[in-house]
């Protein structure tokens, strides 16, 4: 084994601290101080002189935030301080009775503070860090002991592996509730949507699932998020709370730890306010009941505690709450209604999924006549019969869903419903894998899996066939014209122009849309394919370590599941799908249509990757941007790559850190924010030219 040289011990400590910050700076203050590329280059030299130098690797090191290997189970571990639920006060008269009850227990005094914080929607979790360093993630589990899930933790970029403190205390843990932004969540959604897979019902259920998975670099890739709230010092933490380390005085109040926290490298919830009467609770309460659907994170109430730590010590705990702190929660937003019929949809990979038809119904601010019912498991559950009274809301307040049933309404003529034995679609028996909720259609010739591919294969992010919508690639499946995509690239004029509401013209201009597609790069004729599991973001991937189809059909589940960002579950998934013969004729067909089954080299500009884009190109580097309204030229899609191709990014929601936001036609609330807040609006003629 090398010895270790000074130089090299010297530049693995430099490359950890650059890279500390960077990403401090990028996952916490939302504000980037180096490109992707860069981050990139300097994260491959540190993995390099970590494998010839095993010595140097150290907990805190960038590189031991995803663990190689899937955990094989995780394990019980008691918690150092008990992490306690709140108590909910669901209205304001309920938090003015909690008020009234805690004055009553301590010595009367004027002049005290509330801390309000938003309730984040998520899951709660402990952290703890010895000599600074973080050694255990653990979930709340019943309050006494949780799971440890340390490994997954690490994979959060936002919690700090290491404090940024120069004397840390001996033993500190902080508490904080990790959870799943908006659009993250919406993308998630979409990607198992074309994969055929369930939806997730909700982001905090997703976050609580995501934080289950025994593979950390899953965890990785759905880019779960973390504020901190709490900051407990333990026995152990002699310096802290004697106060001999005058660098570290115990915080006097819970304002005190959310900035210490923050000192300390922790991203804090920058919508906190310090209050001092109902009043001004109630007001802060009644403005985040409107705004918080703006945020771009869920939140469900308001978290209201006092502000004096000595008068915390003196409420103490009852054997489950805080008696210093209320969750003030909003209502939940939720309508009872009648189960008219249960339908079944088939999706591209032949998943089940049953739908609820509903007597429509008002809510949050929409009529509801659907709401998903997830699989059979999920049915069994609700005891679910058509004629049913349900509960329905808006999971994430984004797709409505069924609560649960008042069976105690159910009519006497109700009938119990059950999945199909048959696919609804071809009339093939479907099956339900083992350890699988969703049941599914495996006959590879049933029209829904047909049409479902064909339009997944034209969709925008995959070989972007304009013209070949749901109404005409319908009309092809069901006239026997494509029974593959790759007889897309055998139709004819006259084919198309038989089509109904398909004229000469519009047949040629699908014809050369189809011809244009011809050219788009391996990572999207991947992603064409339609291999289960596999999104837009990991064909991109996949694609940048294989660059040729025969490659990755060659590959074998270990050899895919080495990349970093590829779990077990997707290896197994691209090696299973590759030994389907109907695959690999259609590969063949595609190849010699002329399908581009390699990476273009990097002279020819396609199949550039958004690191190596960086590089070419930028015009808007570090700049965040908002899009809002219709656009007269570009989509939306193609705007956001042209920002993160030219170092831009792209958030959902305006803050006073968005630089610019590119203002469409019939623009919203986010216009509204963004000229409140002073932010610089441009049209697309004006972002256009600052690409120029």
């Amino acid at each position: 084994m090398k010895p270790v040289s000074s130089e090299i011990e010297q530049r693995s400590l430099q490359l950890r601290q650059q890279l500390q910050k960077a990403s401090y700076a990028y996952y916490v203050e939302d504000n980037p101080i180096m490109e992707d590329a860069v981050y990139d280059r300097l994260y491959r030299e540190l993995q390099e002189l970590e494998s010839q130098y095993p010595e140097l690797i150290v907990p805190d090191s960038p590189t031991q935030r995803v663990g190689e290997k899937p955990a094989t189970a995780f394990v019980s571990v008691r918690h150092n301080v008990p992490l306690y639920s709140l108590e909910n006060a669901f209205n304001l008269e309920d938090f003015a009775d909690w008020e009234k009850r805690w004055q009553r227990l301590v010595t009367p005094q004027e002049g005290f503070e509330y801390v309000c914080e938003l309730k984040i929607d998520g899951s709660a979790l402990a952290l703890t860090y010895e000599n600074g360093i973080l050694i255990r993630g653990a979930t709340r589990g019943d309050g006494i002991a949780g799971e440890d899930i340390t490994q997954n933790v690490k994979a959060i970029r936002s919690i700090p592996l290491r404090l940024n403190l120069e004397n840390p205390p001996p033993i500190l843990e902080v508490r904080g509730e990790a959870f799943m932004a908006l659009d993250v969540f919406a993308e998630l959604n979409r990607e198992r949507e074309k994969d055929g897979e369930a939806l997730l019902a909700n982001p905090r259920n997703a976050a609580a699932g995501t934080l289950r998975q025994l593979d950390s670099r899953m965890v990785a890739q759905r880019r779960l998020d973390f504020f901190a709230y709490t900051l407990h010092l333990t026995p152990e933490s002699e310096e802290l709370q004697t106060g001999t380390n005058p660098e570290l005085p115990r915080p006097k109040s819970q304002w005190d730890s959310l900035e210490l926290l923050k000192q300390w490298g922790f991203r804090v919830n920058p919508n906190r306010q310090q209050l001092s009467s109902l009043e001004e609770v109630k007001a802060y309460y009644d403005r985040w009941d409107k705004e918080r659907h703006n945020l771009p994170y869920m939140t469900d109430g308001v978290v209201v505690k006092v502000n004096d730590s000595a008068l915390q010590d003196q409420l103490g705990f009852t054997n489950k709450f805080p008696r210093w702190a209320v969750a003030l929660k909003y209502p939940a937003e939720e309508a009872p209604t009648t189960v008219e019929a249960v339908t079944v949809q088939v999706g591209r990979t032949g998943a089940l999924t049953p739908v609820a038809e509903l007597k429509p119904v008002q809510l949050a601010g929409t009529t509801v006549s659907r709401a998903t019912l997830h699989n059979s498991d999920r049915i069994a559950e609700l005891d679910l019969h058509i004629g049913d009274t349900v509960i329905v809301r808006k999971a994430g307040e984004i797709i409505p869903e069924v609560v649960r049933v008042l069976p105690e309404l159910r009519p006497s003529n109700s009938e119990l419903f059950q999945m199909p034995a048959d696919c609804p679609e071809c009339g093939q028996p479907v099956v339900k894998p083992e350890g699988e909720a969703v049941t599914r259609c495996i006959n590879s010739s049933c029209p829904a899996i047909l049409r479902g591919s064909a339009i997944h294969w034209a969709s925008r992010p995959a070989l972007d066939i304009n013209g070949m919508g749901e109404k005409v690639v319908s009309q092809l499946v069901d006239r026997g014209l494509v029974q593959s995509v790759a007889d897309l690239y055998d139709l004819n004029v006259d084919e198309l122009t038989s089509l109904e509401r398909m004229g000469k013209k519009s047949a040629d201009k699908l014809i050369s849309a189809i011809a244009a597609s011809k050219s788009q790069p391996w990572s999207r004729v991947l992603y064409g394919l339609g291999i289960r599991h596999v999104g837009s973001s990991n064909a991109r991937i996949l694609t940048e370590q294989f660059t040729n189809v025969d490659e990755l059909a060659a590959a074998s589940p270990a050899d895919i599941e080495a990349i970093y960002g590829i779990g077990p579950e997707i290896a197994q998934s691209v090696c299973q799908w590759f030994r389907v013969p109907a695959n690999q004729t259609a590969i063949a067909r595609l190849r010699s249509a002329g399908l581009q089954f390699a990476a273009a080299t990097p002279a020819d500009g396609d199949d550039i990757s958004p690191a190596q884009s960086s590089n070419l190109s930028s015009a808007l580097s570090g700049k965040k941007f908002v899009i809002t309204g219709t656009l007269p030229i570009l989509k939306r899609d193609k705007a956001k790559e042209l920002i993160e191709n030219a170092g831009g990014k792209v958030s959902g929601s305006v803050s006073s850190k968005t630089d610019y936001v590119l203002v469409g036609a019939d623009a919203g609330s986010k216009l509204a924010k963004a000229e409140s807040l002073g932010i610089t609006c441009i049209s697309e003629e004006e972002f256009l030219a600052m690409l120029e």
